[in-house]
This record gives C-alpha cells, structure tokens and sequence, in this order.
C-alpha cells in the first residue's frame, strides 16, 4: 500500500513562503484525488486543496490565491506552494487520498507562522 511522507514545514515569518512536499512510496498515477489538509491546535481537521489526476484544482477560500497545490505523477510527488502565510495557517498539514476502499494520510508536518 502507497504511503505518503510530508515535507517542507518549518517556522517562518508572517508574509513568508513555504513549499510543502508529499513523497509517495508507491505511484501515484492512479490516484485520481490528492489533497492537502491541516489540523490547528483545538480546531477540526480541514480541506486546504485537492487536485485531480486532470489537474483540476479546489481551494479553501481562506486560502484561494496564496496557495498552489500541484502534482508530478513523474516524481510520485505532490507539492503545495504557500505564499503571503499567516499566523492563522499555524497548523500540521496533511496529505491525503481518498481510494476506492480505504483512505491514505501522511503523518503530517508542522508549518509555524510567527514573528
């Protein structure tokens, strides 16, 4: 079974950037749906982007023109760029894919955003 490794996260600065990376150990070629999620402290777990095996993408729209999620099937890698970051966007992001019979979940990455 495919799993999924986050990378990328980190401290940085209010209007900073960051690029999150999620590494499959298997292909992810026939993986129709990947997504970003992300959990802040005492908050529920929540979509940030999802991206089709097309390439259709869906934002959160408090994060609609700062973040691009994109994905190279190549590398079995999908990627979320994340620009103008704000405290509110403290939180572990995950990956995840929703499969026919099961669901996969990175174990996720801290992303600090604080001056």
């Amino acid at each position: 079974q495919v799993q999924f490794v986050e990378s990328g996260g980190g401290l940085v600065q209010p209007g900073g950037s960051l690029r999150l990376s999620c590494g499959a150990s298997g292909s992810i070629y026939d993986i129709h749906v990947m997504a970003w999620y992300r959990q802040a402290p005492g908050k529920q777990r929540e979509l940030v982007a999802r991206i089709t095996s097309g390439g259709t993408t869906n934002y959160a729209d408090s994060v609609k023109g700062r973040f691009t999620i994109s994905r190279d099937n190549a590398k079995n890698t999908v990627y979320l760029q994340m620009n103008s970051l704000q405290p509110e966007d403290t939180a572990v992001y995950y990956c995840y894919a929703p499969l026919i019979s099961t669901a996969l979940w990175g174990q996720g990455t801290q992303v600090t955003v604080s001056s």
